[in-house]
């Protein structure tokens, strides 16, 4: 079952793929929230992260996908707020796991990094990816309330 909403954003390195999965998501039912940049000019990706996190936690929107140039400084960045679950993703099966294994609730892609056809499949599967809980409910619990540092 696909999702409902989804907000992307990017930094100005992932503005054209960004833009690429605009136009991908605009033939889809779903309502989609552009958080930015909208230029090649530089901006900070953590910045983006945060208006991320911020969509997500105002419930406007159902999952995300943030671009960076290798999505390794979004990944970090997003991770840093307790309601994301970010995964760089490089390939459409690592999406689905990401999803199924770990409800992930942000793709992070890397527009340096990957072929935008690829780049698109992954967010396909991604949206049409549903978490599997059991186990992996267990786990993912302890990822949403870890255990206090000694």
């Amino acid at each position: 079952m696909a999702k409902n909403s989804i907000a992307i954003a990017s930094d100005h390195a992932g503005v054209n793929l960004k833009n690429r999965i605009r136009e991908f998501l605009g033939d889809r039912d779903i309502a989609l929230i552009d958080l930015g940049t909208h230029s090649g000019d530089s901006v900070d990706y953590p910045d983006f992260a945060v208006v991320m996190a911020q969509a997500l936690l105002a419930g406007n929107a159902d999952l995300g996908v943030l671009i960076c140039g290798t999505g390794i400084g979004m990944s970090i960045a997003a991770n840093r707020y307790d309601h994301v679950r970010a995964a760089l993703c490089s390939e459409p099966e690592v999406a689905r796991l990401a999803r199924q294994h770990n409800d992930a609730n942000v793709l992070v892609l890397g527009a340096r990094m990957i072929d935008e056809e690829v780049a698109v499949r992954c967010v396909e599967i991604f949206l049409e990816t549903e978490f599997e809980g059991g186990r992996h409910g267990r786990r993912v619990e302890k990822l949403t309330n870890p255990p206090d540092l000694c």
